[in-house]
């Protein structure tokens, strides 16, 4: 959050929600005019032509009025002038439908009242709702079909806002603070506020999202600190299966696989994600998932995307290879992709000079290395072989060392991670999109730069490639890559490099800084194997609000001190969307964590903090957060010189508890109930404050929760393994709340069944 404090002005985005003909891609006529679609424009022509010949006039007299005012109407006849009126009517009409079809579908949308039911309970409004929004959905909708009709985000009222911030830090300030916190509310309020709030629904009528684009790039792009471990984030492999030992196997597997996604990806043909399986979700982040790189500049970054790339480039041992992805107009088989890759593990040539730690240039400092891309890489050799690494499809790197979760090395999980966040600080090229990462006991793990995406975006394309791994592509027995090697492939081509003392000076000074940041990385990643959603569910409550509920008791008992906490929500039911802030640290939480500590009523202020918790997820979900909307203030009043200590104050404040839920089975590719062993890890990021924690956690299938805990060595207040468990006794501490309840429900259920066996009897 501290990096809005580099604002200093904003632009307006701008995109129409018209009828979008996207003819640059395959099926894209199709998604431009859902929920409609060309052969209906055939019917309504033909209706409208059949109307001519029964003589009856469905327009109103309209079709006669274009037929009289055709240009070089004399040069027609009076047939051709009656079915061309027709066709232009038709063809007008037809639009007209899409638009209505559209905005009554973005009504529909625009309803949120289901997140707020109870879970298991809809009410008969909501049940008519969803049948509408089905109803007004199409049939076999493409992956950007609904883009058009997704509501824009609404902004909230002032009061609203301030309402709900003042609530959220009531248990973390004592009362004078809080009064004088009260105070600068007031004020801003009352002077302040309705200049701002005018400017930003200003932007909201014009803008498709009022938030996404300055999230972008204040967030993200304006930062001028390394975004190694600082910004990119990671996700693992499969815990328990290893489908090959093979590197260059397991590379060319997932490598074809990612080729079949981009494809999948250019054409819309993927489904949309939706929630219910009907509300549809944004999927405008996915469109530069690949041929994508965040490009360095001297006050703010930019992000590239190119259409179709038909190579990537591949980093092993200090040298960077060309690897072409297409042969004969099509995709390279997994076998020919494996015997590229063999051929690059097999090549013993040497780095050249400076070669081999060039890429820390992307781990350190932005200006450094945006001055040494201008300096050293703007023309000649250089430029060509970086412009190879900028406009590749992304980046592959063959490590030299195994990784991996392995059962028998208490730390394996904690050196995969820290590997796959940062690596040696010059074997990734962390400016990529993401950086694919294999090792050669067969491992992988994605590296992923954070400003064009969040998590689930990436987490989706990574269920595909593993389920079409494991389960469609396969192995020979011997673990090579299924299908006849071609040999005549040309070879991968090294990148070639004249890297000068200076520059090889700025490069060491980027990785030495780089390294200093990652040495300082305490990791620790944790399998919660005790129960897992299946229980928690029994338990009548959510799993999210029960998580965070115990990493607010592992939190006190750690520091015993509450903090401000930071939890991800999405916001993509909204165009554009990407995520929202839910301050996890209620009054209710602390009321039921000092229970805990004082053997209280504590089920009864568990289940009022977890209700809390929830209610505040949806309010973040449905676009009555709090921090986005006092983001853009804040942003608005940098725009507009005016100075406001609240705002000033609000967007200073440090997160040490920073946290994120990854979601699995998006795409629900694998039944992990018949096949429990092909789990993913999940993923997880670096800490956010110097002396606080971040922690991701992912829920997989019933039995299972993983934790990625990480805080800095140097701190003397934080270790991610002690907090690793605390989480894990916080975790059994409320299980041990329902165990009376759960108790009494089953002899209830044992009871129920023998007077059912008498009856029966």
């Amino acid at each position: 959050m501290a990096e809005a404090h580099q604002a200093v002005g904003f632009q307006f985005t701008v995109r129409p929600d018209g009828v979008d003909f996207k003819l640059s891609q395959e099926n894209g006529v199709l998604a431009g005019v859902y929920p409609a679609s060309p052969s209906s424009w055939l019917i309504v022509v033909i209706a409208m032509m059949s109307s001519l010949y029964i003589h009856i006039d469905p327009s109103l007299g309209m079709m006669d009025a274009i037929k009289e005012n055709l240009p070089y109407r004399d040069c027609m006849s009076v047939q051709t002038r009656a079915v061309l009126s027709a066709i232009l009517f038709a063809t007008g009409l037809w639009l007209f439908l899409i638009y209505l079809l559209r905005y009554t579908l973005k009504a529909l949308l625009s309803y949120h009242g289901w997140i707020f039911e109870s879970h298991g309970k809809m009410s008969t409004s909501t049940k008519v709702w969803l049948c509408l929004v089905k109803m007004f959905s199409g049939r076999r909708p493409l992956l950007y079909s609904f883009q058009a009709s997704l509501p824009r985000l609404p902004v909230p009222s002032v009061d609203d806002t301030i309402h709900r911030y003042l609530e959220s830090v009531r248990p973390l300030l004592d009362n004078e603070q809080y009064n004088k916190m009260e105070l600068l509310a007031s004020d801003f309020k009352e002077n302040k506020a309705a200049q701002l709030q005018r400017c930003l629904i200003l932007k909201s009528w014009w803008a498709t999202n009022y938030v996404s684009d300055w999230w972008e790039e204040y967030i993200y792009l304006r930062g001028r600190s390394p975004i190694m471990v600082n910004s990119n984030f990671y996700i693992m492999d499969l815990l328990y299966v290893t489908p090959t030992h093979r590197q260059a196997a397991r590379a060319g597997n997932v490598v074809h696989a990612m080729l079949q996604y981009r494809r999948k990806l250019e054409r819309g043909e993927l489904a949309p994600l939706r929630a219910l399986g009907t509300v549809p979700m944004c999927s405008t982040q996915m469109e530069r998932m690949f041929n994508t790189t965040r490009i360095p500049g001297i006050e703010t970054d930019f992000v590239q995307h190119l259409t179709d790339r038909k190579h990537l480039v591949v980093f092993h041992k200090g040298r960077f290879f060309q690897v072409w992805l297409y042969t004969g107009g099509r995709h390279l088989l997994p076998s020919e992709l494996e015997t590229q890759f063999q051929r690059i593990l097999n090549d013993t040539s040497e780095p050249q000079p400076g070669e081999l730690k060039l890429a820390a240039l992307t781990a350190g400092y932005r200006v450094p290395w945006a001055q040494a891309r201008i300096k050293y890489f703007s023309q000649g050799i250089n430029k060509v072989s970086l412009d190879a690494i900028e406009s590749a499809a992304f980046f592959l790197t063959l490590d030299d060392e195994p990784q991996g979760y392995d059962p028998a090395k208490s730390n394996s999980l904690d050196s995969y991670a820290k590997s796959l966040l940062h690596g040696k600080c010059y074997d990734r090229w962390f400016d990529k999109s993401f950086t694919l990462i294999s090792y050669p006991n067969g491992k992988m793990g994605v590296n992923v730069e954070h400003s064009w995406a969040d998590a689930p975006i990436v987490g989706h394309m990574w269920e595909y490639i593993l389920a079409t791994d494991c389960f469609h592509l396969g192995y020979t027995e011997e673990g090579h890559c299924k299908g006849d090697v071609n040999k005549n492939l040309p070879h991968p081509t090294r990148l070639q490099w004249q890297i000068p003392n200076e520059c090889q000076n700025v490069i060491e000074t980027s990785y030495l800084s780089a390294k200093q940041i990652a040495d300082d990385v305490d990791f620790h990643g944790y399998l919660f194997a005790e129960f897992g959603k299946g229980l928690i569910k029994k338990c009548r409550t959510s799993p999210d609000a029960f998580i965070q509920l115990a990493l607010q008791l592992a939190q006190f008992r750690d520091q015993r001190v509450f903090c401000l906490t930071y939890e991800s929500s999405m916001t993509r039911m909204f165009r554009d969307g990407r995520t929202e802030t839910v301050r996890s640290c209620t009054s209710e939480a602390v009321a039921f964590v000092r229970a805990m500590e004082d053997n209280a009523q504590r089920l009864a202020l568990f289940r009022k903090a977890a209700e809390k918790h929830q209610n505040m997820y949806r309010l973040a979900m449905t676009g009555s957060g709090i921090d986005r909307h006092l983001f853009c203030l804040y942003i608005v009043s940098k725009y507009l010189g005016v100075d406001s200590p609240f705002l000033t104050k609000v967007l200073s404040e440090p997160w040490k508890l920073s946290t994120s839920q990854t979601p699995q089975q998006q795409l629900n590719l694998v039944d992990i109930n018949k096949f429990p062993k092909y789990v993913g890890g999940g993923g997880g990021f670096g800490p956010v404050a110097d002396d606080g924690y971040g922690v991701s956690y992912i829920i997989v299938g019933e039995n299972l929760i993983t934790f990625h805990i990480s805080s800095k060595f140097s701190s003397p207040d934080t270790d991610s393994y002690r907090f690793g468990l605390h989480i894990r006794k916080a975790m059994l501490d409320i299980q041990a709340l329902f165990k009376p309840e759960n108790d009494k429900t089953a002899q209830n259920a044992k009871y129920v069944h023998l007077e059912n066996g008498k009856k029966h009897i």
